[in-house]
């Protein structure tokens, strides 16, 4: 699509309760036509009834519109930002109604979500293409941004909360702190259908190198599946413990690079549940934010943007992905059975 086309902008994200009385239907939403038992889903509502039955990703959603749409006005870029999610209010199926009503035509989407896989790519498209089948004639045209693990802004970005956690202890201990960089598990079948696990190697050096830290881990977070099923390792937890076991430095930081803002399982896997288990192990944790509305990750997004309507540079660092999916792209692995996911 040439230059001008676009007429607004669509933010697609996972979506999650905004208060106890949306947590169970939150989840039936979810968990609808998977083979979950409902033990499991009752396990998953109780870490959201732990922060009051409300999720910290709408509200970090509204930041990083109100930040983005100031950010593309101070550009001269006059696009308009919705919001639509998978799994709860405001729905892509309720947004693209809103666009239509609205006179847009043809959007371009930014997934919360750096990396490429299943439920972080080809998930959202297929939902994005449900709710334009819902809509029906005049429903919008809808283009992803690429991804953007390996954005130079994204790794400055990245880096800064970086040196933000390291700052936090003393100078004498940091070059022997211990970094882990998390990520959500997802099952090895779905990780074989994409580049999931390569994209995030890459970040996690980029990031490592842009703060002059040599040695770092890729670790996993926020497993979901049945206990038979086998899932991206090694979990945060269980490396916590391996540190603890060893004779080093008793420091250490947690990124959760895999996560764009503190969802769910930023604040109770690692601020909550590796926290406590950090104390218990006698470890000093401190954990990076993530990169959120940092200016130079919302300036990212506008450069994404730029690179579709105005031919700007596209960057990237090292191997450039194409600006648009493959129809095929991130494929859903064979016979995957893809549990709870808490957002």
């Amino acid at each position: 699509m040439s230059e001008g086309q676009f007429d607004a902008i669509l933010l697609v994200s996972f979506g999650g309760p905004e208060g106890p009385d949306d947590v169970l239907p939150f989840l039936e939403n979810v968990l609808r036509g998977r083979d979950v038992p409902r033990a499991r889903m009752l396990e998953v509502a109780d870490h959201y009834h732990h922060f009051g039955g409300r999720s910290p990703i709408n509200d970090r959603n509204r930041e990083l519109i109100a930040a983005l749409e100031a950010e593309l006005r101070a550009a001269g870029l006059k696009l308009p930002v919705y919001w639509g999610n998978r799994n709860w209010h405001p729905l892509l199926g309720e947004t693209l109604g809103h666009m239509r009503a609205d006179g847009v035509r043809n959007a371009l989407a930014f997934i919360t979500s750096a990396f490429s896989s299943y439920s972080g790519c080809r998930q959202y498209l297929d939902d994005i293409a449900r709710a334009q089948l819902e809509i029906g004639e005049g429903a919008p045209a809808v283009e992803r941004l690429r991804p953007f693990y390996n954005h130079p802004l994204f790794v400055e970005a990245c880096a800064d909360r970086l040196r933000e956690a390291f700052s936090q202890i003393p100078p004498e201990r940091r070059a022997g702190a211990h970094l882990l960089f998390t990520a959500h598990s997802v099952p090895l079948a779905a990780a074989k259908t994409c580049d999931y696990v390569e994209q995030l190697d890459e970040s996690c050096r980029l990031t490592a190198e842009a703060v002059g830290h040599s040695g770092h881990r890729l670790v996993y977070q926020s497993r979901s599946g049945p206990p038979g099923q086998p899932w991206l390792e090694p979990d945060v937890v269980d490396v916590l413990r391996e540190i603890a076991g060893e004779e080093r430095s008793r420091d250490v930081v947690v990124m959760p690079i895999g996560f764009i803002a503190d969802h769910l399982e930023v604040i109770y896997d690692l601020d909550t549940e590796a926290r406590h288990a950090a104390r218990q192990l006698g470890l000093n944790m401190v954990r990076a934010e993530t990169v959120g509305v940092h200016p130079v990750f919302v300036r990212m997004i506008r450069e994404l943007i730029s690179e579709r309507t105005h031919h700007a540079e596209s960057r990237a660092i090292g191997r450039f992905g194409p600006r648009t999916c493959a129809t095929d792209c991130c494929p859903a692995p064979v016979r995957a059975h893809v549990s709870a996911r808490r957002a």
